[in-house]
Parts: structure tokens; C-alpha cells; sequence
């Protein structure tokens, strides 16, 4: 039976493993824990979510909804996993992550193809191989992917939202409701009136960050998941056109819209725990508690895990990896995940699909599988292997990247959205991916 490595057990490394495994390849899967730890993990499961618990938006009119539908549509283990462990968000697909990641360690250590190393990777090996470590890859393997990349590695910073004990929540002040009631009352809205947000926002702003050990000290910062203290100081009025917008939320104690409002989501299908939506921050723990306090509702708020801040490396990706997220240099070396430029757990599972079938392929002695740029699968593959710009950034999915529609579509851009994803739809349908 031909062969491949996987070095990493995340959401891009298990979906590369499974779907080698599919295709009849035999996986020698890679995972450090529980043997080491990166600072952002704790788990000792595979496919652990370290950040927010949501996926993100399920429509397939949002980007991130079709991408999820496209994988849906082609067995990903990751998307089977999430819709087994899903709890309410409204709009949104977010997962029980303790079931979530239960779910596919099962199914990865029950797979007969899928052989599992336990330990540290110090050294790219032999063979056909996906390098799907993650944005926290261990210092040994990045040098050796810093001596095959040269100066191409380039790194940002990230940040993680604190959670909260549900029975902290003061539910005298906060009540249950998603925007323009969308959906089950899935969120916990903590609403604000000027004086209270302005409190808030100038504790906020002056709060004492946490130092960044060995690091810049004036770090990049993605911007899609920027510290809130970083967003604030950008003005006033920005959280309130934010995390912290009130739009389509209604204040049962006053029958109006507030000021501002904080959302928190479940981190678990139990309700016992929730996430402080959009509060990814690198404030110190001691001021987390003092000025997230100042919340309504959130006055006695238990943190259950307080917000963090890490180093994401990826690589300059355009001219070096291509649309297979294959090594152009490096035959039969492939990249998948964070590292590669992609943005998020949904984004970062499609490269670890895309790369785990066309390494299985190679394996095989087949050719490429290049997905169409009119799927949101083959556009992202498209803006990681040829974006066209001088300072490559992450990317979340959106339908900016996707291939243009031709013809003319009345309506608006919501109904271009759904020409576009009906289209992506369609080309999904009609592939076969076969060894």
C-alpha cells in the first residue's frame, strides 16, 4: 500500500490524514502531545480548538457557510464531527468542543490506514509528507522549515477570548436573544447604556496588557481576531460597530435597542460555559477580571480560562506552494493549516483537505486534483499559491477571491452571493475525487 506522513493532528492535519485514508493510502500521522504542549494547548485530543468555539457563520451565502457546505458535500471529517457536536449560535454553527474533538480522536485512532506517532518532529522526513504543525509549529521543525523557506516564514500574533462560568452570569441584568431574533435565543446579550459603555471603554483602553516574552514589541496583529483592547484604541464608537454592536438586540428591561451589548456564546451543549464573543484580548488576568467586570451582568464573573495572546507563524506562501498546496520546489512536500496563509478552523481544514488528497495522489502516481476558482476550495488554494501582493497576509474565506461572475445579476449583493454559491455548488457536485 503506497505511504504518507502527516506531521500534526489538528483540524488541517486530521482532515489530511482522513482523507489520504479514504483514497486508500496508508497515514503515518504525526502529534507532540501529549508528550509536549505549545503554550495555547491543553488537551491531549486531536482537532483542539484553542481559540472561540464558533465556526462561524453557517448560510451559504456568507463565504465561510459554502466553504462549509463544499466540505459537507465531500465527506470531511472535520464538518461530520462539528455537525454531531453542534450547539446553538443563532446564525452560526458553533460546536461542544470537548465532543468535537472526542469525535474525530475517535475516528482518527479507529482508522486501520492511519498509523499514530507520538512525539516530538524535529526533522521534515523522508517521503511524501503534509506539514500541517499549525501557527505554534515547535522551535526545531520551524528551523528546519525556516532552512527550506529561507527568509519566506513571516509570523503574526493572535488572540483567544476569555470563558465564562454560566452560573456567574447575573441573568437580572442580561437576557437571552440572537439578532433580529434569528434562530433559537442562542446568545446571552449583557446590554450597556452610554455611561456604562464609556466606563467600559475607558477602562479598556487603559488597561495593562500582558508582556509578550521574546517577542516584538510592536507585534503584527490579524485583524481577524485583533485583541479588543487594540480595537478600541482605534476610537470611541468602534466596539459599538463591532463585537459590541446593538443592531437587532432589544432590552426586555426598557423594550428599546441598547446603547452597546457584549454577546456571549456557548462553549458547550450543557450551557454551563460561554465565551465573551469578539473579546479576544492580551490584557493581564488581574485586569481581565476588573474591567470585563464592568460588564452588566458580568459584575461576578467567573473566568473559567482567561483571554491569551500567541504567535502565529505562517508562510510567504505566493510562488512557493501551489494551488495543491504542494512545495513547487520540493516535489511531494505539501503544507496545510494556518501556516500556509489560510485563516480560521473551516479555512484551515479545506488546505488540509486539498493537500491530504493530492498527497495521497502523488502517492499513487496521479496527477494533481486543482480545485476550480469558482469554489470557495479552489479560490483559497488560488490566493495562497498566487496572491499578487507585496505583504501576503492571512486570509479568511470571502467571496472576494472567488472567480467573478461573467454575466450581469440584478438584485443586490445578496443575490449575487447566492449566484456565486449556487455556482460553487454545482461545480462540487460534479467532481470526482478518485484514486
Amino acid at each position: 500500500m503506497s505511504e504518507i506522513n502527516v506531521i500534526g493532528a489538528g483540524l488541517a492535519g486530521c482532515e489530511a490524514a482522513y482523507q489520504a485514508s479514504k483514497l486508500g493510502v496508508k497515514v503515518r500521522l504525526y502529534e507532540m502531545k501529549p508528550q509536549k504542549y505549545t503554550p495555547a494547548h491543553k488537551s491531549p485530543k486531536f482537532a483542539e480548538l484553542v481559540c472561540s468555539n464558533s465556526l462561524r457563520a453557517a448560510q451559504v451565502t456568507n463565504a465561510i457557510g459554502l466553504l462549509k457546505q463544499e466540505l459537507r458535500m465531500l465527506g470531511s471529517l472535520i464538518m461530520e464531527a462539528a455537525d454531531e457536536s453542534r450547539v446553538e449560535a443563532g446564525g452560526a454553527l458553533a460546536v461542544d468542543r470537548e465532543l468535537f474533538s472526542s469525535y474525530i480522536t475517535d475516528k482518527i485512532r479507529g482508522d486501520e490506514n492511519i498509523e499514530i506517532t507520538e512525539g516530538e518532529v524535529t526533522e521534515i522526513p523522508d517521503g511524501i509528507t503534509v506539514i500541517a504543525t499549525g501557527p505554534l509549529t515547535s522551535d526545531a521543525l520551524s528551523a528546519k522549515i525556516a532552512e527550506l523557506t529561507g527568509q519566506r516564514q513571516l509570523h503574526f500574533f493572535d488572540a483567544a477570548a476569555p470563558i465564562i462560568s454560566a452560573d456567574s452570569i447575573d441573568m437580572d441584568v442580561c437576557f437571552y436573544q440572537s439578532r433580529y431574533d434569528k434562530g433559537e435565543a442562542a446568545y446571552i446579550n449583557c446590554p450597556m447604556d452610554k455611561e456604562q459603555y464609556l466606563a467600559f471603554y475607558n477602562a479598556l483602553i487603559g488597561a495593562q496588557r500582558a508582556e509578550l516574552h521574546g517577542f516584538e514589541k510592536d507585534p503584527k496583529v490579524f485583524e481577524g481576531c485583533m485583541p479588543v483592547e487594540v480595537m478600541a484604541r482605534r476610537g470611541e464608537d468602534t466596539l459599538r460597530y463591532g463585537p459590541m454592536k446593538p443592531v437587532g438586540l432589544t432590552d426586555p428591561r426598557t423594550g428599546g435597542e441598547p446603547y452597546a451589548a457584549v454577546q456571549l456564546r456557548a462553549e458547550n451543549k450543557e450551557r454551563t460555559m460561554f465565551n465573551i464573543v469578539g473579546f479576544q484580548t492580551n490584557l493581564t488576568f488581574p485586569e481581565q477580571r476588573r474591567v470585563f467586570g464592568l460588564i452588566p451582568g458580568l459584575q461576578r464573573a467567573e473566568f473559567l480560562r482567561y483571554g491569551v495572546m500567541h504567535r502565529n507563524t505562517y508562510l510567504n506562501s505566493p510562488g512557493f506552494l501551489g494551488a495543491d498546496y504542494g512545495v513547487i520546489s520540493h516535489p511531494g512536500l505539501y503544507f496545510a493549516g494556518q501556516m500556509t496563509g489560510v485563516e480560521g478552523y473551516i479555512e484551515s481544514t479545506g488546505s488540509g483537505f486539498v493537500a491530504g488528497v493530492n498527497a495521497a495522489r502523488r502517492a499513487t502516481g496521479k496527477e494533481p486534483f486543482i480545485f476550480p476558482d469558482t469554489t470557495e476550495l479552489g479560490a483559497m488554494a488560488k490566493y495562497v499559491s498566487g496572491a499578487e501582493t507585496k505583504d501576503f497576509q492571512p486570509m479568511n474565506a470571502n467571496f472576494g477571491i472567488i472567480a467573478p461572475i461573467k454575466e450581469k445579476v440584478r438584485g443586490g449583493k445578496r443575490k449575487r452571493y447566492e449566484y456565486l454559491a449556487e455556482r460553487a455548488i454545482k461545480e462540487i457536485e460534479k467532481l470526482r475525487i478518485k484514486n
